[in-house]
């Protein structure tokens, strides 16, 4: 990649959730068929498994974190069925980690509208890509201090879960 895509800036990470960080992003050296990005929204990885595998994948590596999966949305299905309209698979999963969501809603009864936590996983162009919220940007939202430590446990479990996706 030769930079950022559009609404990509400052903030990206590059190559296997290393940390490093600069603005533009980019593939890893050392798997080329991986990116991964970082921005005030989500956290993102690019990847060359199928769609299937991915979501697989994805679920496996939430439950490891302690995150269940509680809300499906089959996109694609839902585009079919009710606008008569064929889109790649894209697939939204709400993941809750039971504890933390039990630690917002006492901090800031009101943090319920930004629960549970989504990750996508979807197929752009001949790539399936996975983002997962970034709650530490979203919870900031609200303005409550005590809100910023779940934030930032639930980012990092799920920074982590992009990264095992990342070395899959």
């Amino acid at each position: 990649m030769s930079g950022p895509e559009p609404g990509r800036g400052p903030g990206t990470v590059r190559g296997r959730a290393t940390g490093q960080r600069n603005g533009a992003g980019g593939e890893d050296a050392m798997n080329p068929t991986v990116t991964t990005r970082e921005s005030a929204v989500a956290f993102e990885v690019v990847v060359s498994l199928p769609f299937d595998e991915t979501v697989a994948r994805v679920r496996e590596l939430l439950a490891a974190e302690g995150f269940g999966v509680i809300t499906e949305i089959d996109v694609a299905a839902t585009f079919k069925k009710k606008l008569d309209v064929e889109v790649a698979p894209y697939l939204i999963l709400g993941a809750c980690n039971p504890a933390n969501a039990r630690k917002a809603l006492a901090a800031a009864p009101e943090s319920g509208v930004l629960l549970p936590c989504n990750v996508t996983v979807s197929v752009e162009g001949e790539r399936t890509v996975v983002r997962a919220m970034n709650p530490e940007s979203v919870m900031a939202v609200v303005g409550k201090p005590a809100l910023a430590p779940v934030g930032a446990e639930v980012g990092a479990a799920l920074r982590r879960v992009v990264a095992a996706i990342a070395s899959a």
